[in-house]
């Protein structure tokens, strides 16, 4: 049985509009394209109807946090991946800070056994660079990497110990492999949680400080260039983050880099007191210059792509106070309509723009076979109603967490179909 989408729109780069047109799937993959003005053969097909609406190459999250093993409380394979369709992510990439972390080949492939079974968006585990992320002992990067996993990295923390980078950094090369940096040095953070700047001298608590993420930066480009490993940083949030990278692709290291819509859109300015901990988050919402700088970072290429983060946590969690609470946001719901409610309906990006930071670049910068709208790509699509507007209600979120300072913001331009592998997964209709 084949699917056809109708009636639909897709973004057509040579024209630079977008085009109407009919889009079959079957056996898993975009079998054919029709132009909007021809009668679609449908046959006995299922039938989308997407009058009107933007087909996309399903988006792609290279960073995401799936709680599962281990703290399935917060969220579990089966709950993110539902919450990512909704957010029309086709693609997720999962990291390993889970307990017990996915430092063994059989925690990868506990991952991949229990995603075949439970989720409906494609799942790709990221393996951990130390044994148990303490930054003491490299894990068995040969058998992770057979087992299942599609890069290495120690996210939630960063990695302290140079030579433990370098050495990390060196055996990633020698098997083709990326390693992806949380950037913090520990030793300008503790005891702090938002970042230095106009709200911590405000209400006089300690800040962290931008060369904390920049330091690490400055540090991992320099033996990337050393070992010629792909280097790719996670979260970028400041701006000597932006301009070290920057330096770094200009002299041709091997370096790509992502950005949190929450790094776009929101600042340190924006917090609205000591009393909300679902505005903590890890890295720490910067300055207004520095949101202009990743703004600028992620136009201009030297951020390559958008990810979402999605950090949930449970509501007692985050009800403990700001100086308690974890950090980090969810964010596969809101991401979308959040970037172009923002930056596109405002006329500040093209609808092209922000589609390639979300499908092409991050398929590109990791290799994957996904990511474009054309005959034999796999059938991963996304369809969202550019007209819709409506308010973020984290009650209705699919995840089993709603921690989120976007709640109340009216956005417009939310997914309403997601299809993975030519199937339908996701309809606003069956919500």
């Amino acid at each position: 049985m084949s699917l056809w989408i109708i009636n639909g729109k897709i973004w057509n780069e040579e024209k630079g509009a977008l085009q109407a047109c009919h889009i079959q799937l079957a056996d898993g993959v975009i079998s054919s394209i029709v132009d909007g003005s021809e009668k679609a053969d449908t046959g006995n097909a299922e039938v989308i109807d997407a009058e009107g609406k933007l087909v996309s190459p399903g988006f792609i999250d290279m960073h995401v946090h799936l709680r599962d093993p281990g703290f399935e409380h917060k969220e579990d394979i089966a709950t993110g991946s539902r919450s990512a369709a909704k957010g029309g992510f086709t693609t997720i990439a999962c990291m390993p800070n889970t307990r017990p972390v996915i430092d063994t080949p059989e925690t990868v492939q506990y991952v991949l056994r229990k995603a075949e079974k439970e989720a409906i968006v494609k799942v790709l585990p990221y393996a951990a660079i130390t044994k148990n992320e303490l930054g003491r002992e490299l894990t068995d990067f040969a058998a992770l990497k057979e087992a299942g996993a599609i890069g290495f990295t120690d996210d939630g923390v960063g990695v302290q110990n140079a030579q433990m980078m370098k050495n990390a950094m060196a055996l990633a090369k020698s098997l083709d492999m990326p390693v992806i940096a949380h950037c913090e040095d520990d030793s300008l953070v503790e005891g702090a949680w938002a970042s230095e700047g106009e709200f911590s001298r405000k209400h006089g608590i300690k800040g962290i400080p931008n060369e904390s993420e920049a330091i690490h930066v400055g540090r991992d480009v320099l033996l990337a260039e050393a070992t010629g490993v792909h280097y790719h940083v996670c979260h970028v949030s400041t701006e000597q983050s932006v301009r070290l990278i920057r330096l770094a692709k200009s002299v041709g290291i091997s370096v790509t880099a992502e950005v949190c819509p929450h790094h776009l859109v929101l600042s340190d300015e924006d917090i609205p007191g000591l009393d909300d901990a679902n505005w903590k988050m890890n890295p720490p919402l910067r300055t207004p210059r520095d949101v202009q700088a990743v703004i600028q970072g992620l136009e201009d290429g030297t951020i390559d792509m958008i990810v979402t983060d999605h950090a949930p946590h449970s509501a007692e969690e985050k009800a403990r106070g700001v100086d308690l609470a974890p950090f980090g946001i969810v964010g596969f719901e809101t991401a979308f309509p959040l970037l172009y409610t923002q930056f596109v309906a405002t006329g500040k990006w093209t609808l092209s723009f922000l589609l390639k930071r979300m499908t092409e670049d991050p398929a590109r910068v990791f290799s994957l076979n996904t990511g474009r709208l054309t005959v034999g790509a796999p059938g991963d699509i996304t369809i969202v109603d550019l007209d819709s507007e409506k308010e973020v209600d984290p009650q209705t979120f699919l995840s089993k967490s709603n921690n989120t300072p976007f709640g109340g913001w009216k956005l417009q331009g939310w997914p309403v179909h997601t299809i993975v592998d030519g199937k339908l997964v996701w309809s606003e209709q069956s919500k």
